[in-house]
């Protein structure tokens, strides 16, 4: 839960689509839910055995409606924990603001040194006074996360990982977010001592350009800290992958497959990278579980998104919202800064929580127009997928099977959907589609 995530927000960007709803305020790291069949009868008392992944299936599949039951407690608990967390962090923000900690904590780390290479930007200060909110932030946040992140998947069956694997994944996780977050809290602070009227429109570039860069980098630099890529060997599958990359026109380094088996029984699909970076990457949890028709219609609608450049469409409203948020940031701070005692200035290390405050509320206002946004695009994708391959049944299929595999409840309430979901439900995805597959069979009929 750190409080000052939404730092790094500022350049941290969804860097690829995939075929999985994330998950209400899920992060990065835990968008890893779709697949399945079904299996031998569950326990009706014991979540964990009722969640055991299903195996391969010859059957069509149908909707587990057990899953379902435990897919809906499994969303309940995640959102409660997500509000849990984010009252915690707006507690902590208020303290900090309205008590005056935030003077304390400033003036309680005078001594570290006030060097200031450029334009009166403290460095090492600002570096300290963030590394102690990051601190109090992530103790506050472990039992949470612990639960969160660990616990509850567990329970339900979509871990697979040991309590040692999954430690070592969160140290990874929190090197990579503390060193981002202090590169991207020592930039902005210098911009604000360097540009006091403009620096959010400086942010808002450099923030631009970081995300271009960390979507090309991140399959050959990121992902492989987590997972291990092995190319798709000779075959069936592979030989569908590649023609319908070639029907989308888009250039790819080749088909992969992920091991996310070693972490969790979901699956997922994605097509990541940009330019020469691109390529396609499955889940070992979708190769094994899916038929290739189905297999074929998950990776039609990853590529639908290239076909309809939804990556750079993304990125650009998604810069857009940030400058927006960024303004506020800096209404706020001129306003503030100027009629609380106290401060020192802008770039004073204490007008941190006060950010951290505007950019919260800024993003919780503008989360259902982005997700929204998400949603159609997503759909577009589905509309894609289906009208290139011309096989509703096997994406009937597969969106069923993915429901059913990682719990992903079928129709949420509309007010969840609207304010959390980045895909549409898979009911309407599933809705859609039997309405697209009953059009073409009149038409089919009428031509006969």
């Amino acid at each position: 839960m750190p409080i000052l995530q939404q730092f790094g927000s500022l350049t941290r960007r969804r860097l690829y689509y995939s075929v999985a709803e994330d998950g209400p305020l899920a992060p990065p790291a835990e968008a890893e839910k779709d697949a399945a069949t079904t299996t031998a009868a569950p326990s009706e008392t014991d979540p964990q055995a009722q969640a055991q992944s299903p195996q391969v299936a010859t059957a069509p599949a149908e909707v587990d409606e057990a899953r379902q039951e435990l897919a809906r407690h499994y969303a309940r608990q995640r959102q409660m924990l997500s509000l849990i967390n984010l009252g915690i962090s707006a507690v902590v923000i208020v303290v900090l603001l309205f008590t005056g900690l935030n003077f304390a904590l400033r003036d309680a780390l005078g001594g570290v040194s006030a060097w200031s290479p450029v334009w009166g930007w403290q460095p090492l200060k600002i570096t300290a006074y963030f590394g102690v909110l990051f601190a109090v932030s992530f103790v506050l946040g472990l039992p949470l996360g612990f639960y969160g992140g660990y616990t509850l998947p567990r329970r339900y069956g979509l871990s697979t990982q040991s309590l040692h694997g999954w430690l070592i994944d969160q140290v990874k996780e929190l090197a990579l977010s503390l060193a981002f977050e202090v590169v991207a809290v020592e930039a902005l602070y210098a911009l604000l001592a360097a540009a006091p009227l403009t620096w959010w429109l400086w942010a808002g570039g450099l923030a631009l350009l970081v995300t271009v860069v960390l979507a090309n980098l991140a399959p050959i630099l990121i992902l492989p800290l987590f997972y291990k890529l092995t190319p798709l060997p000779e075959g069936d599958v592979r030989e569908r992958l590649l023609a319908l990359a070639h029907q989308a026109r888009t250039r790819v380094r080749g088909a992969y497959s992920m091991n996310m088996s070693a972490r969790t029984t979901a699956a997922n699909a994605m097509v990541m990278g940009l330019g020469n970076t691109r390529r396609i990457v499955l889940g070992d949890t979708l190769l094994d579980r899916y038929t290739p028709d189905e297999i074929e219609v998950v990776v039609a609608h990853e590529l639908g998104h290239q076909v309809h450049r939804d990556i750079p469409k993304l990125i650009a409203v998604q810069t857009i919202v940030m400058l927006g948020g960024l303004y506020v940031v800096n209404v706020a701070l001129h306003t503030v800064v100027s009629r609380v005692p106290g401060y020192h200035g802008l770039n004073d290390s204490a007008t941190m929580p006060l950010i951290a405050a505007a950019l919260g509320v800024f993003g919780l206002v503008t989360l259902p127009l982005v997700n929204g946004f998400s949603r159609w695009v997503e759909h577009q994708a589905d509309v894609y997928a289906l009208e290139s391959t011309g096989k509703a049944d096997a994406f009937i299929g597969a969106m069923t099977r993915l429901a059913n595999q990682n719990l992903s409840e079928l129709n949420p309430s509309s007010i969840v959907e609207f304010l959390l979901y980045n895909h549409p439900s898979i009911g309407k995805r599933l809705a859609y589609a039997r309405r697209y597959a009953k059009a073409h069979h009149q038409e089919d009929a009428q031509q006969l």
